[in-house]
């Protein structure tokens, strides 16, 4: 019988800030993972301009294809697919990568295919562990979404709970900014909550109706900002240390233990992180204490493949094309596509 041939993936990601590319061998081995970042351009502004994001990309996006190419050594006629995320995302960023996609597959003649970029961030777990697969829950945080998802299968997914307003991650971004640490506020929070005590102010946790897996961050954001103008109007002084300890240690609790009911609920023994917020060192460090509580297994990948990166859409992309998902060149971005839709 003939040996099963490898399937090399060269995967794009521009949905927001980073413009990246990578080469994964059968889903889950990264040959290459090579990003731009954009914070020190954008930091400037307190946060991501859509329109200075994709000219950048515009500017990156060759040079960084070509540098994950370089790093995997491998040539164009060794690809097998190439993959790019259609959404979600900055339409405009979006459009700069798929262009690029489309481009490709038309000149060196191989399929397109196109991923959705959340289901990327689950997917980046297959790369951390080798091993691990579904049934799992997931807990997605990042910027722009929090979602627990129950993974039935591969690219099968169940939206259990998400948020009704703010994402956690935007929910930092606003704290970080309103206590004057800036842009971006996830790592800075964590970094200051680690010189504070995350007892010293007691903010709300937001659990909403019983056996509901849905988030709200916005009461949250609103209390800290009301106890920064309360001591601004009153002349206290704010220990900038301890509202970020405070606030964290509240927004954190919260994810931690609807995932835990989640998991009991599904009754599956697997839980996954996944998303930019999954970098933080107190949600990792809680997380696995409440898994290791009760026996569950977790997964958490590095912080590289927690951020926007193409290694992780590379993964997701094998499984869609090991079910023979192809798309036409008419394929067009999607800013607000939901997850599990084609």
């Amino acid at each position: 019988m003939e040996p099963t041939k490898d399937i090399f993936i060269l995967a794009i990601e521009s949905s927001c800030d980073e413009t990246a590319a990578a080469v994964v061998r059968n889903g889950r081995y990264v040959l290459s993972n090579v990003i731009s970042s954009q914070i020190a351009l954008h930091t400037i502004y307190g946060g991501v301009v859509p329109e200075i994001a994709s000219r950048k990309h515009i500017e990156n996006i060759d040079g960084v294809i070509l540098e994950a190419l370089k790093q995997a050594h491998i040539t164009w006629k060794d690809i097998t697919a190439i993959a790019v995320t259609y959404g979600p995302g900055l339409v405009g960023a979006l459009l700069v990568g798929l262009a690029e996609a489309k481009a490709l597959a038309f000149a060196i003649g191989k399929p397109l295919i196109g991923v959705h970029h959340i289901e990327g961030h689950i997917c980046a777990n297959y790369i951390q562990n080798t091993t691990f697969e579904p049934p799992y829950v997931a807990l997605v945080v990042s910027g722009g979404h929090t979602h627990l998802v129950y993974v039935c299968d591969y690219g099968k997914y169940e939206i259990l709970g998400k948020t009704r307003d703010d994402a956690v991650g935007e929910a930092y971004d606003k704290v970080a900014r309103a206590i004057g640490m800036g842009y971006p506020g996830g790592p800075k929070i964590d970094a200051a909550a680690q010189k504070g005590n995350p007892a010293a102010i007691s903010f709300p946790r937001v659990f909403l109706e019983e056996n509901s897996y849905d988030f709200s961050f916005s009461g949250l954001k609103s209390a800290v900002l009301n106890y920064i103008n309360k001591a601004n109007m009153t002349g206290e002084s704010i220990v900038a240390e301890d509202v970020a300890a405070s606030f964290q240690a509240a927004a954190i609790e919260v994810l931690v233990e609807k995932t835990m009911k989640a998991v009991k609920q599904k009754k599956v023994q697997k839980v996954a992180l996944a998303g930019g917020v999954a970098s933080n060192s107190v949600l990792r460090q809680m997380m696995k204490q409440e898994c290791e509580k009760r026996g569950y297994s977790l997964s958490i990948p590095d912080p590289v493949l927690c951020t926007d990166n193409a290694a992780m859409i590379g993964c997701a992309a094998y499984y869609e094309y090991q079910k023979g998902i192809r798309d036409g060149l008419d394929l067009n971005a999607n800013p607000s596509l939901k997850l599990g839709e084609r």
